[in-house]
């Protein structure tokens, strides 16, 4: 059962949403989940894997030996016999061991660190991978900073498993069986005396499992809080210090934040009841060795010697037994984190394509909408069965109030949903049967709040086709007007522009985002309100260069400001996902329809200004 969600203690005027998704469900613990986790380990088992397993035996054959050669031979034989030669040699022996060992331990180590790396590499391109090819519905359900969690702090938490982790569960399980058989081997007697302890560490032990699971799992729900609080204050600053609320926001900062540290404390609490359980079940034991191996030594059952070897042995059986604990707490922590990481891997885009899909070979971008209905979700129908047409070179223009369906059209022609019914169609193919990154690199959608990535401009343009030279970077910012702005930046069109594009004006952003459609040459190019943030000077010197971009393609323009779509070979009017009317400028006004108000009402909104 899902525990219940707590809000955070900060105060704040605005209800937070935090998305059920990162709510914690209670599971049993899936070892085919983890075996899944170890299968990325499956490129190295042939290179790096059998060398640190090698290295691993090594040393820990050379530390069952030693106490043997202490007790059986150096005690019971050198030191008995005072056969000082003995001795030397095995003083010489050990310390070559040790060497070994070391060695051992020295290629263990770092072998295990390669591995770790890289296995946590593939981890985290193949989730960045997978997440960047889902469909808009996935990221329309979570927060950036619930996603950045998974993709950063979770497959980071998988560190320590895959570096130390596992090699050291192989290491310490192999130990543990091999002082277990050498104990009962030396007297069988005193190991059960010493081993009774054994049942009652087991059972406690499984008792606190779940309830230390269930803390990790809490840890990464709130360190994803964290983050996605953290995003959204970042990505809002401008507009929690224009109404001076940097105090509220810190104040509901500290609620989240004060939950993380809570979760992570009480999680690192519970995970350290282990090691001093540890140390009290080693200490009684060390008291049973004691009282009980002195008397098996007095009625001769057992030489010095053996008792010697025990008390090593016996030191050494805690060691693993402890390190395994803290092994377990790092599977919890694994699975906890894996079973996030798997669900983002296990998610499928809604969008999806067909093994035998096919590509578009010269497309010429007749689009076409057959009866198409599209719904977000089961209670909001965005398009009601529209039937229309888009030919080949045209410009259609789609106007309506907000939630008429105008986006929901150009998302269906880029496929970034499928329709409910229907089908949607372009040069007569439908877009369920043809490869999605066919038809997307024959489209460009250049939109109101164009993103800029970090980077120079020249890449920002150059973004939609790699392979362009600077010249035709150039000529791109020339035709739509942008290079006369760039020019006047400090390094031109090597100028860094951080996230977002923040050093440039809206209206600059905008021009960038024309030159970058109009390098890709695609043949549909959908405006949605790409205009809206540019003034209207701006807008006038572009009109000519989005002359020069539409020609010859077949263009969708979505715009609230009607003046830019007069010339529109087709204005299609939506309202409630429906079509009202449709025809050019000149026939719309005539038919004194919805459309004929809208104009009237802006006109009318002007004059008033």
């Amino acid at each position: 059962m899902a525990e219940t969600q707590s809000q955070p203690k900060g105060k704040s005027h605005l209800k937070r949403f935090y998305y059920p998704l990162d709510q914690s469900v209670e599971k049993p613990f899936n070892w085919g989940q983890m075996l899944r986790l170890l299968t990325f380990i499956k490129p190295y088992a042939k290179t790096l894997l059998p060398g640190a397993v090698i290295a691993m035996f090594v040393s820990t054959l050379i530390r069952l030996i030693v106490p043997i050669i202490i007790g059986k031979i150096a005690i019971d034989k050198a030191i008995a016999n005072k056969d000082t030669d003995l001795l030397v040699s095995l003083v010489i022996l050990i310390a070559g061991l040790y060497l070994l060992s070391y060695l051992g331990n020295t290629f263990r180590i770092k072998w295990v660190n390669i591995l770790g790396q890289n296995v946590i590499y593939d981890l985290r391109k193949k989730l960045f991978s997978h997440v960047q090819r889902l469909s808009h519905n996935f990221f329309d359900k979570r927060s950036a900073g619930s996603i950045l969690v998974r993709i950063l702090n979770d497959v980071n938490s998988l560190q320590e498993l895959f570096t130390n982790g596992i090699i050291n569960l192989l290491m310490d399980t192999v130990m543990l069986i091999g002082i277990v058989a050498i104990l009962v081997a030396l007297s069988p007697p005193l190991a059960l005396a010493v081993m009774i302890i054994l049942p009652i560490m087991f059972y406690i032990s499984t008792k606190l499992r779940r309830d230390i699971r269930r803390s990790w799992q809490q840890v990464r729900i709130q360190k994803s809080r964290l983050n996605s609080h953290l995003n959204e204050s970042m990505q809002g600053i401008r507009v929690t210090q224009s109404f001076s609320q940097e105090k509220e926001n810190t104040e509901f900062f500290d609620g989240v934040n004060t939950d993380n540290f809570e979760t992570e404390r009480i999680a690192t609490k519970k995970s350290a009841y282990f090691g001093p359980f540890v140390e009290m079940s080693n200490a009684i034991g060390t008291v049973i060795l004691i009282s009980y191996g002195a008397h098996l030594i007095i009625i001769g059952e057992i030489t010095t010697g053996t008792f010697v070897s025990f008390a090593f042995f016996l030191g050494m059986f805690w060691e693993p037994i402890s390190r395994l604990g803290q092994i377990y707490n790092q599977l919890l922590i694994a699975m906890a984190s894996s079973e996030r990481i798997f669900e983002f891997l296990d998610e499928q885009p809604n969008v999806h394509e067909k093994e035998n899909a096919k590509e578009f070979h010269d497309m010429k971008g007749h689009i076409e909408f057959d009866h198409v209905q599209f719904s977000y979700d089961e209670d909001r129908i965005a398009l009601h069965e529209i039937s229309l047409e888009m030919e080949a070179g045209s410009t259609v223009a789609l106007v309506g109030h907000t939630g008429s369906g105008k986006s929901t059209i150009a998302n269906l022609i880029s496929r970034f949903y499928d329709p409910t019914k229907g089908a949607v169609k372009i040069d007569g193919f439908d877009l369920k049967d043809m490869k999605i990154d066919s038809l997307r690199q024959n489209i460009s959608v250049v939109l109101q709040d164009t993103f800029i990535f970090s980077g120079t401009i020249m890449e920002n343009i150059r973004f939609g086709r790699p392979e362009a030279t600077d010249e035709e970077v150039i000529e791109a910012a020339k035709v739509v007007g942008a290079d006369e702005f760039i020019k006047r930046l400090a390094n031109g069109y090597q100028t860094e522009v951080e996230e977002r594009g923040n050093i440039l004006s809206a209206g600059e952003r905008q021009l960038l985002s024309f030159a970058r459609a109009l390098l890709a040459n695609p043949r549909i190019i959908i405006l949605d309100e790409a205009t809206a943030s540019i003034d209207t000077e701006t807008e006038v010197k572009i009109q000519h260069a989005l002359r020069t971009l539409l020609k010859g393609r077949t263009a969708i323009m979505i715009a609230h400001r009607l003046s830019t779509i007069r010339e529109a070979d087709n204005i299609i009017v939506l309202e409630h996902g429906k079509i009202l009317e449709q025809g050019n400028h000149r026939q719309l006004m005539e038919q004194k329809g919805e459309y004929f108000d809208l104009v009237k009402t802006q006109f009318e909104m002007l004059d008033a200004l």
